[in-house]
């Protein structure tokens, strides 16, 4: 026998029994008698010793025949036993299903075809008649799922209604605004606030914006912003507010010029009774122009999404609000089916046509409602109340979320594109007065007082056209105006808005000089889009693309104008002009501009005119530039004590912290090493708390001195009672202008003189009004503009630090220095992370060679059920009655083979899991520290880090706070928690927070960038008042105002300029 065959025989008999005996050991089969060397081996080593000779396939020359001589008598139990790998695989084999349930898979692999499964006259003739039979049956199931299937095709997905529908679904999570689909095709979306809002554009135009905003207009849509409108009594109105504003920090809802809705007003609203604590953050707000006789006003309240239920459930409570009323239920008319007429029955059965053109809608179809476009807050529910109002009071609150759009243009030429965009509605003919209609407008032009007020607010915005920038209108000025649809003059090729001067000549100086001057007069303020009921029939009223290009295509020559205005072609808007920079001396009023307010439906109708003027349009990002350059917080990001503002910090901290895990370990930046505690995050409350003990402390230093010392020692007790334990931010603007004053704002590129001299000059700065003033303030944050002197770039979260003196004769010696170096600092943490991250191995290696060892005994105990199962199964059904002796006592005692070993899995640890290498990404947990008596120090490989010092080049008057040498277990404490701890940065609690760094902390960046408008790195951010007053005492005059600044991932500091605008 050839070897192969030998290989192959040996294959298939290693699992034979060894208990069948033969009667006659000789040849077999017609082989030789001493059979083969290796067959005998290999038969012994798989218990077929007695079973020797070769085994030839086939027919066998000379006649012979296996023998067919049976053994005698056969054990049972020990054949079942032998045979259980047989029926073990046997079943296997019959159990397992393949892959395929076609009928093809019966056949061997070298024998299927592909075509099998379309044509079945390539199987063999004993099998194509099941395979027709599952052919047709398949057939018959596609056809069933392709009438019942939901995916349509893209033809059909991008239809008008199909794709409407699919808009309508995706707006029940996230609201769109009414650009949105515009947006998506030109700018990156984010998710934020509930809304999909456009963050940056894919081109790359951040100077081309810049230049938009300095020189001609930029685009912003702000529908997103929230509206809440008051109803009621102006005294019960006023009291109500007054209990949320405070007049320290500026002109609040009683202002004159805001009561009389000739100005926008903004404020910062706080909870009730509580200034300068809990405050909730900023609103814009508009008074409706009172109508004569009449005590009852209506007032606008405009804030941001995040700020939307806080601002609203105070003002619940204030105006005592709590009586909701249910929205109205819209009543579904059915729509009566159309009677079929004798004449029209054969020609709604008419064949289908063939040729393969399309097939025209049937009557059924076009009976269908189609689907309506979400106007408005599409997240919200038809049960939803969006009115409250009072039993004890006549005050009703309204929420109009989503019930106008709101754009907003930015530069000096947005009026120049607002008056070429616009124009004012032109008046009904005698016709459209004399008979009834079902739109507003020819209703309103029934009454000549409206006319004339229509006149009046047409000629003010006329006159726009002759002034040269929006910085010339004064600030907050609002005007009512109606226009004509956009649409209609929409040009036919993109322009670039610029100034007219021969339209500027026609226009009236005088008028002029008194809009700029004295603004819009009260009465012209007034707008129909107060008028709910006018708003609504605005939108539902409005003429689709499709009638209005019907109308272009009727035109005598293509691309006039449409005349005479459709009656539903009016539009009533608001004009709100947009402050620039108010504050500080430089770059006044930069980034003026006007707010346009619409009806909702009426979004794409007045963006698309507005961008066919030139003007750029930008996102969420730029809108943060936007404050940056006018020095001005942005909400949420400038104000941390707002409820808003604390979760947009966490929410970033989670992200950059993300950002950061997500770096390959060699790319990351150990901050330990680089002394910065808190790099994705601004611990204010530690701040501030650190500066007030270190003040406190040095009050108590000083109170031995013959000089100040009960002036000290008052304004310890003060500062320990008086102020709040939360921390807040400075708002009031008398102690700002103080401040500004103090700090010696410097001129810089672009700056202007101060207008007028100050009323009354500012105290000196002495120890005794910085000791007053943190008594009333200690616990308080200053929002400043730092300028950096040199070269540099301030980025987020910058340390805003206190210079040495001998920083200050480097400064002096060289002007242009780059500033000193922070030392290196030592990273106590890294070999603690390393030995908790080698634990922590260990045990997961542990744990998951239990859980082999666990599987492995389990899957072994299965196996021994299962074959248990098979011998009772084979005993029950193969053992022979007859052959069988009753007695057990006459059967021969025979010892049974080897039986072979069933196949086992392997144990678990023999094979090495290989583990990835040490990430320091990967958190880790502290192994649990033991428990020492006190004196000893804990088993830890390596000892808690001790914040670094103040050297002696700090100011002396600035001791660390006795919470330092607290802070300093803060690793311990990490440990004991069982908390995870990152390589690179500092576990929770922090050390102290000021005296961490060679350089006392004084705050941290907020924004920060190169300034195209300035030509230096500036940056926005918070310092703590106690600490300012401390740097500015102990600096000389000359170099009063003087900070330093450092980024998180460097240890270069800067000399920069702090400036207090107010």
């Amino acid at each position: 026998m050839s070897g192969a065959k030998s290989r192959m025989r040996n294959k298939n008999m290693r699992d034979q029994p060894s208990n069948v005996t033969y009667s006659s050991p000789g040849c077999r089969n017609g082989g030789d008698s001493g059979g083969r060397p290796g067959g005998s081996q290999h038969g012994k080593r798989h218990g077929l010793a007695n079973q020797g000779g070769g085994w030839v396939r086939g027919h066998h020359s000379g006649g012979s025949v296996y023998p067919q001589e049976l053994p005698k008598y056969i054990t049972s139990t020990y054949f079942a036993k032998a045979r259980a790998a047989e029926v073990k695989a046997m079943l296997k084999a019959v159990n397992k299903t393949t892959g395929s349930c076609h009928t093809f898979g019966a056949l061997p692999k070298h024998m299927r075809r592909r075509a099998m499964s379309h044509n079945t006259k390539r199987l063999p003739t004993r099998l194509r008649e099941g395979a027709q039979r599952m052919l047709d049956k398949s057939l018959l199931t596609a056809k069933k799922d392709k009438v019942e299937s939901k995916a349509k095709s893209r033809k059909a997905r991008r239809r008008h209604g199909n794709l409407l529908l699919e808009f309508n679904r995706r707006q029940r999570k996230n609201t769109w605004l009414e650009t949105h689909i515009w947006h998506a095709k030109r700018f990156h979306m984010v998710k934020k606030w509930g809304y999909c809002l456009g963050d940056r554009p894919t081109l790359k135009c951040y100077r081309a914006c810049y230049r938009a905003m300095s020189s001609h207009c930029l685009l912003q849509d702000l529908s997103y912003y929230c509206c809440v409108e008051l109803q009621g009594p102006e005294q019960q109105l006023l009291s109500a507010l007054s209990r949320l504003t405070s007049k320290d920090t500026g002109p609040t809802f009683a202002a004159v010029q805001c009561l009389s809705g000739r100005r926008q007003g903004s404020v910062v609203l706080y909870r009730a009774d509580q200034y300068p604590s809990q405050p909730l953050g900023p609103v814009l707000f508009l008074w409706r122009p009172c109508s004569e006789g009449s005590t009852h006003r209506q007032l606008w309240i405009w804030g941001h999404p995040t700020v939307k239920q806080d601002v609203l459930s105070e003002l619940q409570a204030v105006c005592q609000c709590t009586e909701a009323v249910a929205p109205p239920t819209v009543i579904a008319v059915p729509v009566p089916e159309p009677v079929p007429s004798p004449a029209a029955a054969p020609k709604g059965s008419a064949p289908k046509q063939a040729g393969g053109r399309k097939r025209k809608r049937s009557e059924q179809d076009s009976d269908a409602q189609p689907a309506k476009k979400i106007l408005g807050d599409g997240t919200r529910p038809p049960t939803c109340p969006v009115t409250w109002k009072s039993t004890s009071t006549e005050i009703v609150i309204n929420d109009l979320t989503m019930e106008m759009v709101r754009y907003r243009l930015i530069g000096p030429l947005s009026h120049t594109v607002l008056t070429e965009t616009l124009c004012p509605a032109t008046d009904c003919n005698e016709e459209a007065k004399n008979s009834q209609s079902c739109f507003w407008w020819p209703e309103h032009c029934k009454q000549e007082q409206n006319m004339a007020l229509h006149r009046e607010q047409s000629d003010l915005f006329k006159l726009l056209k002759g002034v040269f920038s929006s910085t010339e209108i004064p600030a907050g000025s609002v005007l009512g105006l109606t226009v004509d649809d956009p649409r209609i003059t929409l040009p036919r090729h993109r322009q670039h808005a610029q100034p007219d001067l021969q339209q500027a000549i026609g226009v009236d100086e005088e008028k002029r000089r008194a809009l700029t001057l004295q603004g819009v007069p009260e009465h012209c303020c007034q707008s129909g889009l107060w008028d709910r009921t006018v708003r609504d029939n605005v939108t539902d009223n409005k003429m689709s693309e499709k009638e209005l290009n019907q109308k272009r295509r009727e035109l005598l020559v293509p691309g006039s104008r449409l005349t005479p205005t459709p009656p539903q072609g009016r539009v009533p808007v608001l004009l709100v002009h947009q402050p620039g920079k108010q504050l500080g001396q430089e770059m006044s009023s930069w980034g003026a501009g006007w707010d346009l307010l619409l009806p909702k439906g009426w979004g794409m109708a007045f963006w698309v005119p507005l961008v066919y003027r030139g003007v750029r349009v930008a996102g969420l990002k730029m809108s943060l530039k936007h404050s940056q350059h006018k020095g001005a917080p942005h909400f949420p990001h400038d104000y941390p004590d707002c409820p808003a503002g604390a979760r947009f910090q966490d929410e970033q901290q989670a992200e950059l912290m993300d950002k950061f895990t997500r770096r390959p370990p060699a790319k990351r930046t150990n901050y330990v090493k680089h002394g910065c505690l808190a790099p994705f995050r601004c611990p204010w409350q530690q701040l501030v708390e650190e500066w007030v003990e270190i003040a406190k402390e040095t009050a108590e230093s000083c109170c031995g001195a013959q000089t100040g010392t009960e002036t000290g020692t008052e304004a310890g007790t003060e500062a320990g009672g008086v102020a709040p334990s939360r921390f807040s931010v400075l708002r009031s603007r008398k102690v700002m202008k103080q401040l500004s004053a103090w700090c010696k704002p410097t001129s810089s590129r672009g700056q202007r003189l101060q207008r007028g001299a100050q009323a009354q000059p500012p105290a000196p700065l002495t120890p005794a009004t910085a000791a007053s003033l943190r008594a009333t303030h200690g616990h308080s944050l200053v929002w400043a503009r730092f300028s950096l002197l040199a070269k540099g770039r301030p980025e987020l979260h910058a340390m805003v630090c206190v210079p040495t003196q001998e920083d200050l004769r480097l400064l002096k010696k060289d002007p242009r220095s780059a500033g000193p170096l922070e030392p290196r600092h030592k990273d106590h943490l890294r070999k603690r992370v390393k030995e908790a991250r080698k634990e922590e191995k260990k045990e997961k290696k542990k744990k998951k060679k239990e859980g082999e060892d666990k599987g492995a005994m389990d899957k072994k105990e299965e196996e021994e059920e299962k074959e248990e199962v098979v011998v009772a199964a084979v005993t029950d059904n193969v053992t022979p009655k007859s052959d069988t002796p009753s007695d057990p006592t006459q059967m021969p005692v025979e010892q049974p083979g080897p039986v072979p070993a069933l196949p086992q899995n392997q144990e678990a640890g023999t094979t090495p899991i290989r583990t990835s290498d040490g990430d320091p990404s990967v958190t880790v947990a502290l192994p649990e520290r033991s428990t020492a008596p006190s004196g000893q120090e804990p088993s830890v490989s390596a000892p808690a880090p001790v914040p670094a010092p103040v050297p002696a080049s700090a100011p002396a008057s600035a001791p660390a706070p006795a919470s330092a040498s607290a802070s300093a277990s803060a690793p311990a404490m990490q440990e004991e928690k069982g908390e995870k701890l990152v390589l690179g940065l500092w576990p929770d609690p922090l050390p102290s927070v000021t005296s961490h760094c060679s350089r006392v902390t004084l705050g941290w960046v907020t924004q920060g960038d190169f300034s195209l408008a300035a030509g230096c790195g500036e940056a926005l951010g918070l310092v703590s008042l106690t600490g300012l007053l401390h740097a500015l005492l102990s600096q000389p005059p000359e170099h009063r105002g003087l900070l330093l600044l450092r980024n998180p991932s460097s240890l270069q500091y800067r000399f920069a300029k702090i400036t207090i605008e107010a």
